[in-house]
């Protein structure tokens, strides 16, 4: 295993700056997906380098949060592990600066087990969350999920539209706000003002995480003085009227656990 460059704070193999210390040869064997790993453990560094390497991953590092985007900028990622507990400036920070020009996936590393963590850190953009310490295989795991949602959404995303007069639309699913009108697989679903504006706040965010809190804030706003659990009970109902349809199109409302709530959309196939 190569050592480290203290100056850049990344692995010699990944060069200062570029990919020029990748061999043509390496080039050749390796995927074009990009993996950034921001950890000030060199240990775990090195460990994941080995192991999505071994993968066919290309993978750039940063051992410091000072110098996290300008790595960022020059690898160019298509997924960042970013650890919460950084020398310089900390994984908050530099998730919000990802999110300001980016939408590019980010698997936060957290070595505390605090739900607010988990909670800010998806509030600011990140995607995902995984507890220190971690078995390589579980993360490679939700990278390769994480990518796969993105390539979904991707493709799925000419087929999503919201029109300047209030409609969302998927495959089997139009939500109309002006018209206050649900439709899905043909059929006309009867839902309560609030459910419907639930439902449509959702979908015009797709596969982003909201708390209760977000959502009573966004859906029945800041002067609600209401509890959180009225947001479950409002899920549960649009669930109750539309989630045998979502599965059969590749849409529907998941549960993120001790979180809150996303509208995700998905492969069909993948599903049966």
């Amino acid at each position: 295993m190569s050592g480290m460059n203290k100056e850049y704070g990344r692995t010699e193999r990944m060069g200062a700056i570029g990919e020029d210390k990748y061999s043509q040869q390496d080039l050749d064997k390796q995927n074009s997906t990009v993996v950034l790993i921001v950890d000030d453990d060199e240990n775990i560094v090195e460990l994941l380098t080995l192991y999505f390497e071994k993968e066919h991953y290309r993978v750039y590092s940063c051992l410091n949060g000072n110098e996290a985007m300008e790595v960022f900028h020059r690898s160019n990622p298509d997924v960042v592990l970013l650890d919460l507990m950084l020398p310089g400036r900390d994984g908050y920070d530099i998730c919000r600066d990802i999110r300001r020009e980016s939408d590019v996936p980010i698997i936060m590393l957290t070595a505390r087990g605090d739900t607010l963590d988990k909670v800010v850190g998806l509030e600011l953009g990140a995607d995902d969350y995984v507890q220190k310490p971690f078995e390589p295989q579980e993360l490679l795991a939700r990278v390769r999920a994480i990518l796969r949602r993105t390539d979904q959404t991707t493709k799925q995303s000419e087929t999503v539209t919201v029109t300047e007069d209030d409609k969302v639309t998927y495959p089997g699913l139009s939500i109309n706000m002006s018209q206050y009108t649900v439709v899905a697989d043909d059929n006309i679903i009867e839902m309560s003002p609030k459910e419907l504006e639930l439902f449509y706040y959702l979908a015009v965010h797709p596969n982003r995480v909201f708390t209760r809190e977000q959502l009573l804030a966004n859906v029945w706003g800041y002067d609600f003085f209401g509890q959180s659990r009225t947001v479950d009970v409002h899920i549960k109902r649009i669930r109750e009227k539309v989630e045998e349809i979502g599965k059969k199109y590749g849409w529907g409302i998941h549960t993120v656990w001790s979180v809150g709530y996303k509208f995700e959309t998905f492969d069909p196939d993948s599903e049966t």
